[in-house]
């Protein structure tokens, strides 16, 4: 059986990385995520054209400059084991967005608890892209649940996923592609040929974190059969390939009932209700989606950084055994 060594580079930095996040939230100016994003959207203007093709171009250059310059930076510290912990828990807690993400979530908690509704409308846009303006308490609460559950995958675990199958080029690499989504895979009349590549690249991305995301939240939860039960019959039922799987344990984990109709601007978009069975979210549901993911998210950074510490002990096992002829 193979031995399993001191804690490697990527392990340590990781875990660093994830507590930086959980103690100080992303940076509120010169994010790293902002500055590519605005690097990403000078290159949108200079390639856009209605066409799929030029869409992946823009899409390969955005995420293969994102890569090459974390594996660039990776052989340049060499083996010196300080420097690369260093550079994995700077990435770990640039990609990580789990803290900053409960505290949106919080702030428009406290502004529905307060009976401020239209605070919370206010604030909602930093959580999700659908248009507050018309929605009441319930549904208010209902979109800041869903954007919690969604996000919990994205966020932190998908991640936290691919960090462990490449290092921090993986890491920076996914939230490269998930950052390409949220500006151009969306169906707007300019996005909907051009935004084509990232918005296939962020499904293929997300399948295993979602996944993953979705047994976690059975494991984290207060009532994990009601959690597995709505997973398996509604998890495939949302629009999205991977969204659906955490929103639908989410709503079997907290006992509440989402999906249904929403508004992103003049579009309407009428999903599939997951947990129909269950009732409404109320505002308490708030803290308890906030409390759901941040368990959810130590539960994937132990199953990721003991996979990469299993998968790289299996190598080292391997590779002994071919060295001695056996």
């Amino acid at each position: 059986m193979p031995r399993l060594r001191p804690a490697s580079p990527y392990l340590l930095g990781a875990v660093a990385g994830y507590l930086a996040d959980a103690a100080l939230a992303d940076p509120r100016r010169g994010h790293p995520v902002a500055l590519f994003g605005t690097a990403a959207g000078r290159l949108e203007r200079a390639l856009w054209r209605d066409h799929r093709g030029a869409g992946a171009a823009f899409t390969a250059l955005s995420v293969g400059a994102v890569a090459a310059g974390a594996v660039a930076v990776e052989r340049a510290l060499g083996r010196r084991p300080g420097a690369r912990t260093a550079f994995t828990a700077a990435a770990d807690w640039t990609v990580l967005g789990g803290t900053s993400l409960s505290r949106e979530a919080r702030t428009v908690g406290r502004a529905l608890a307060a009976g401020d509704l239209a605070a919370a409308r206010r604030r909602l846009p930093h959580l999700c892209g659908r248009d507050p303006s018309g929605l009441d308490e319930q549904q208010v609460a209902r979109a800041v649940v869903e954007s919690v559950a969604e996000n919990t995958a994205d966020a932190v675990v998908n991640a936290l996923v691919w960090g462990a199958v490449a290092g921090a080029p993986g890491l920076l690499a996914f939230r490269a592609v998930n950052t390409l989504d949220a500006m151009v895979g969306h169906r707007s009349p300019r996005h909907l040929r051009f935004g084509w590549a990232a918005a296939r690249l962020d499904d293929v991305a997300g399948w295993p974190g979602a996944r993953l995301t979705a047994l976690l939240t059975v494991a984290a939860a207060e009532h994990p059969r009601t959690a597995l039960r709505v997973w398996r019959r509604d998890g495939s039922s949302h629009p999205s390939p991977n969204a659906g799987q955490a929103e639908s344990a989410f709503a079997g984990a907290l006992g509440v009932r989402l999906g249904g109709t929403l508004a992103y601007g003049t579009r309407v978009e009428h999903r599939p209700v997951l947990g129909a069975e269950l009732r409404p979210v109320g505002v308490a549901d708030i803290e308890r989606a906030c409390r759901l993911s941040r368990r959810v998210g130590i539960l994937a950074l132990a199953a990721t950084v003991g996979a990469r510490a299993l998968g790289g002990a299996v190598r080292r096992g391997r590779t002994r055994g071919k060295g001695n002829g056996s």
